[in-house]
């Protein structure tokens, strides 16, 4: 028991250390977007007071000026699920050739999580993978993408840190180029709406976004039909769309974006239950009926100045190109069960399979004079 309770305090330290060292040294530091936004966990200008949301983070934002009207922990460090891939898009779409065939591979059809149905040995243009990456959130449609780009899926995760801290992501760390639960995998509320602004720049990636319906080709014959998983898109006026998400660990996670009466928004959510759609129109709804009163409490952050190509761009440098310094965030208040969630986040999985594992150990390697005890006792018995 010694050694169990040894393990598991060694263990602690290794994933609090990091925790505590942050705090401490972020303490004079302003966060990114403004200093308001870790401040409290919920943010919003003075009077205002937005719809109740099961969310443990959202932001709400304006795409065209970049002003924060309203958030809540917008740094905190969470898992991101799906919402990830709009990152995986800004990589991958200026990088890939719409009209390039790909094959389908064994391990694209094989990858665990939601899947739009890519077969080994069937062709698919590389547009038709990226409608099934948006609308069905297919991890099959991205693995293939990856692997098709130069490096493959290692190469792909690289360019999606080195994009994150382009654009002033510095919530964001990616392991797995899908979005599933992954040890030291995590973006933000903030950066999720990073992302968005990003990529709604794109024409492509708008039009990936906000597409209702495409049919992908079946393993034989024939197509059948994928609808967007963003409900948004049929129930809400004015609305664009882009990614929603979802894993058992990150729960609901949310951006979603709308234009009404000349503004654009997005409202992205994160570690929710059942419903986020509907909390993502209510912000929306209150963020559009109140924005002429809403004073912005943050700002979207610009992108570091970039030299002629960036690590994004086919055949570019592998170093990023030099620009202006982004400031460091400081640590977010979080509330109790935030605060524990984002503690689990950083714990490796296989640590919870070490107390079991230890309590084995310590059972099998009992003292000899206690096995020999344990015998004499059974011997008696018979």
């Amino acid at each position: 028991m010694r050694v169990l309770l040894t393990a598991c305090a060694t263990a602690l330290m290794v994933v609090a250390g990091p925790l505590a060292a942050t705090a401490a040294g972020q303490g004079s530091q302003s966060p990114v977007g403004g200093a308001l936004l870790t401040t409290e966990p919920t943010v919003v200008a003075d009077g205002a007071t937005p719809p109740a949301v099961q969310a443990s983070a959202f932001v709400v934002a304006d795409l065209d000026t970049g002003s924060v009207l309203a958030a809540k922990a917008p740094h905190a460090k969470l898992r991101p699920a799906s919402t990830l891939k709009t990152l995986t898009a800004l990589v991958l779409l200026p990088r890939l050739n719409k009209t390039d065939q790909v094959i389908g591979t064994g391990q694209d059809a094989g990858i665990i999580g939601s899947k739009v149905g890519v077969y080994p040995g069937l062709r698919y243009s590389v547009d038709l993978l990226f409608q099934g990456m948006f609308l069905a959130s297919g991890n099959d449609a991205v693995h293939a993408l990856a692997a098709h780009d130069q490096g493959g899926v290692p190469a792909t995760v690289q360019r999606m840190n080195q994009k994150a801290a382009e654009i002033g992501a510095l919530d964001t760390h990616v392991t797995d180029p899908t979005g599933l639960d992954a040890d030291g995998q995590y973006s933000s509320a903030y950066d999720l709406a990073l992302f968005a602004q990003s990529g709604l720049r794109r024409e492509d990636f708008a039009k990936y976004a906000s597409t209702k319906y495409t049919n992908f080709p079946l393993a034989k014959t024939g197509t059948y039909q994928v609808a967007n998983q963003n409900k948004l898109l049929f129930n809400y006026a004015g609305a664009l769309g882009v990614k929603t998400g979802y894993t058992t660990l990150a729960r609901n996670t949310f951006v979603g974006a709308a234009r009404r009466d000349g503004h654009t928004l997005v409202v992205t959510l994160m570690n929710a239950p059942h419903g986020i759609t509907e909390d993502a129109s209510h912000l929306l709804d209150w963020t559009f009926k109140n924005y002429s009163a809403l004073s912005p409490v943050g700002a979207l952050v610009k992108p570091a100045a970039a030299g002629p190509k960036t690590a994004s761009e086919p055949n570019a440098a592998n170093k990023a190109a030099a620009g202006t310094q982004l400031p460091r965030r400081s640590r977010t208040v979080l509330a109790p069960g935030q605060a524990v969630q984002a503690l689990a986040l950083r714990i490796p999985v296989w640590f919870y399979a070490a107390p079991p594992i230890l309590l084995l150990g310590l059972f099998l390697r009992r003292p000899r004079a206690l096995r020999i005890h344990a015998r004499r006792l059974r011997g008696r018995r018979h």
